[in-house]
């Protein structure tokens, strides 16, 4: 029986993750479940997969969380300590699914046991990836991509010569707004910005897609999880989210991940890895498919891709300055102060007032990102209030 535990449980890819496993309750023993502020589903979750403890990240959260797992022997936690503590209990198989730099220091928590990690949290290795692959590597530990882009990557490079690689494609929906003239942009409600025509997501998740922001902090993801060249990854909008993504090898050939744009394909293929499990996915029909098409990512229309660039080139802490910023610039749209295209301008501000601080190429440490990142959230506040007028 595998033990497992899932950070981030009550969040999408975390509902997912249970579809999973609660279709083979004997498979699997639950250590932890944590969430936010969805205390319900938590204490729902953790009842029905029978968990050995419920952690809310919040403090006062503790309380409600009590009441509805009173009886039921589910030990109830909240807290970043706690989460962390939870993180820790040895599992064979941790899902990191927190939302955000929030993520970070559970997952590293996670690697201590030498686990099994199913990464979702993308900004944990976009902020901190030489941390967090030094800490896997330290303690023996694995590391699975679970973002689709990532895990087509690495199932298409199985049995590959990583020196053979020649580049790496990952595809990108386009998100609510790929057949929007860029004119209109100028105007896109927040509404319109939470909707995605393919995949059912997160708000934030979908306005970080619509934005190509998403896609810029997988452009990192790709660099830091593949340790390959940045000028060897590229980026195409592909309407139809049926390819994944796709590696190019020295003799020409293109090895491509095809599949229904169905996160639980990817959280399935690092459940049961090395092996391939069973899974309740649609299988494509590709006469019915008809076509697959490809457009440019043209960087001019989606700043937020050559701001990735940017970042890769200039290495040290700007990857946890870039996602500081526009964690806190999404805040901002989101709360109606700034407009959508905005966006790109408070990131990019905000990287060039931080240069020389996150250029330090000293050993990365979680102290120093957790610094940069405090830096980097009050600069892009004071972005905001400037394009707010004060």
């Amino acid at each position: 029986m595998k033990t497992i535990s899932i950070l981030g449980a009550t969040g999408s890819i975390g509902q997912n993750t249970i579809d999973l496993i609660a279709r083979q309750p004997d498979a699997y023993r639950v250590v932890a479940l944590t969430g936010g502020r969805n205390l319900a589903q938590l204490a729902q979750d953790a009842i029905r997969l029978r968990a050995e403890v419920a952690v809310t990240g919040f403090d006062d959260g503790l309380p409600e969380l009590c009441d509805r797992l009173a009886g039921t022997g589910i030990e109830a936690a909240a807290g970043q300590a706690a989460l962390n503590e939870a993180a820790a209990r040895p599992a064979d198989w941790v899902m990191s699914a927190i939302v955000g730099f929030a993520g970070l220091e559970p997952g590293l928590h996670a690697l201590r046991h030498g686990n099994t990690l199913a990464l979702a949290n993308k900004e944990s290795l976009v902020c901190a990836g030489a941390l967090l692959m030094r800490q896997a590597r330290a303690n023996g530990a694995t590391v699975l991509p679970v973002d689709s882009e990532h895990s087509a990557v690495f199932q298409a490079l199985v049995g590959e010569d990583m020196a053979a690689v020649e580049r790496i494609i990952i595809t990108a929906s386009g998100g609510a707004f790929r057949d929007w003239p860029l004119d209109r942009l100028h105007g896109a409600t927040l509404a319109e910005a939470s909707s995605h025509p393919n995949w059912a997501m997160g708000q934030r998740i979908t306005i970080d897609s619509a934005s190509l922001f998403n896609k810029a902090m997988e452009v990192i993801e790709t660099r830091e999880f593949f340790a390959v060249r940045p000028d060897q990854i590229e980026v195409v909008i592909h309407p139809e989210s049926l390819i994944h993504a796709m590696v190019g090898f020295r003799d020409g050939a293109l090895m491509a991940h095809v599949g229904p744009p169905d996160m639980r394909h990817a959280i399935g293929y690092a459940l049961h890895w090395p092996d391939r499990g069973a899974l309740p996915v649609e299988r494509l029909d590709l006469v019915k498919t008809g076509q697959l098409t490809f457009r440019d990512a043209d960087e001019a229309r989606h700043p937020a891709l050559r701001l990735a660039r940017e970042v890769m080139a200039a290495g040290g802490l700007n990857g946890a300055v870039f996602n500081a910023a526009k964690e806190t610039a999404l805040d901002g749209f989101i709360d109606g102060r700034i407009g959508f295209l905005d966006m790109a301008r408070v990131v990019e501000d905000v990287l060039h007032r931080l240069s020389a601080d996150a250029s330090d190429r000293a050993d990365m440490t979680l102290d120093a990102v957790r610094h940069i990142d405090a830096l980097a959230r009050q600069s892009a506040w004071d972005v905001i209030d400037g394009l707010c007028g004060g």
